[in-house]
């Protein structure tokens, strides 16, 4: 077993970690990112929404993000973090680069964790195949992409009303299948009536694509409603990566949408020293968000660094002065 010691390990390498190393890096901190190659928006075509980046590749603007690290000595490692425990300085983390043989661990004064959400979908036949496609989930991120098209939000939750009134304002053609959702409430139903959005009170059987070009959905009835797009929730989980050993658990959000890890706006956790950024934090953030989050936390975490040195020289210059004892 090997030992490096970092003043922070990041877990995580998305836009939330790289953004905390950036800010660290530039610091003149040493650290180290742990990438375990499982980005959230991997099957997206474009990042949308980020400012100068308008339509970039996810793969691609990682890349760029971790030459930018690296140029400020960030190491970025394409591994795990298995397991960690705390000790009298910080925290020893094992890491897992799926080669065999013993792991390699290194010493961090300080976490942060960037691990993200996994996107849990209904079980529909057809439907996951096509996430990240034609099967989307904010209007925010994709949602220009499929203007003027005919759109079925395939209700799975409290959200799909309000997916349909912001799905609308990109296409004409919007139709909201209940699936194995209640009937809507007298106000809800009245405003989707309003503004044109039909709705369909029928559990959905099978999402239809031909020729790898989503053609509609099936209902139970075995009724066809034709689609170019659909929308559905996902139910966000946070990754569980270090979570127990760390002493930190997930909560639940409203409405049984998804699970996250609590942090305040600074990203500090419940567990002394560890911080969290991105979409483990927030699982609703968007790429800009989620690197704004990531840059807050790293910046706080130097602070939090530079506050425990300066006491520490105190203490050693005192114990230099300290007269002998008599």
């Amino acid at each position: 077993m090997t030992t490096q010691n970092f003043d922070v390990v990041v877990v995580g390498g998305g836009a939330a970690g790289l953004s905390a190393a950036l800010m660290l890096g530039r610091s003149r901190r040493s650290v180290l990112v742990l990438d375990a190659g499982e980005p959230r928006n991997a099957p997206a075509a474009g990042v949308h929404g980020l400012l100068g980046h308008e339509g970039t590749p996810p793969g691609e603007l990682l890349r760029a993000g971790r030459a930018e690290v690296e140029a400020y000595g960030v190491v970025v490692r394409a591994a795990r973090a298995s397991a960690a425990t705390r000790d009298d300085t910080g925290f020893v983390v094992t890491l897992d680069d799926g080669t065999p043989g013993d792991g390699t661990t290194v010493h961090a004064r300080r976490i942060v964790l960037t691990t993200g959400v996994v996107d849990q979908l209904p079980d529909v036949p057809g439907l996951a195949a096509r996430w990240g496609h034609d099967v989307l989930h904010c209007p925010y991120c994709h949602g220009w992409e499929v203007r003027d098209k005919k759109i079925v939000v395939l209700a799975t939750g409290p959200m799909a009303v309000h997916q349909a009134l912001l799905f609308r304002q990109l296409s004409a053609d919007v139709t909201v299948v209940l699936h194995e959702q209640p009937p809507l409430a007298d106000e809800q139903a009245e405003e989707l009536a309003a503004i044109g959005v039909r709705v369909v009170a029928e559990e959905v059987a099978e999402v239809v694509a031909e020729n790898d070009v989503l053609t509609g959905v099936t209902l139970r009835s075995g009724q066809v409603v034709a689609a170019e797009a659909v929308v559905v929730a996902s139910r966000p989980v946070a990754r569980p990566d270090l979570l127990a050993d760390l002493g930190l658990e997930t909560a639940e959000l409203p409405g049984n949408m998804g699970t996250h890890v609590p942090a305040d706006a600074m990203g500090v956790t419940a567990a002394p020293g560890v911080w969290a950024a991105g979409n483990l934090v927030d699982p609703f953030a968007q790429v800009g968000a989620s690197a704004a989050a990531g840059a807050k936390a790293g910046a706080m975490i130097n602070a939090d660094l530079a506050a425990a040195e300066a006491r520490e020289a105190v203490q050693r210059r005192r114990a230099l002065h300290a007269e002998p004892a008599r």
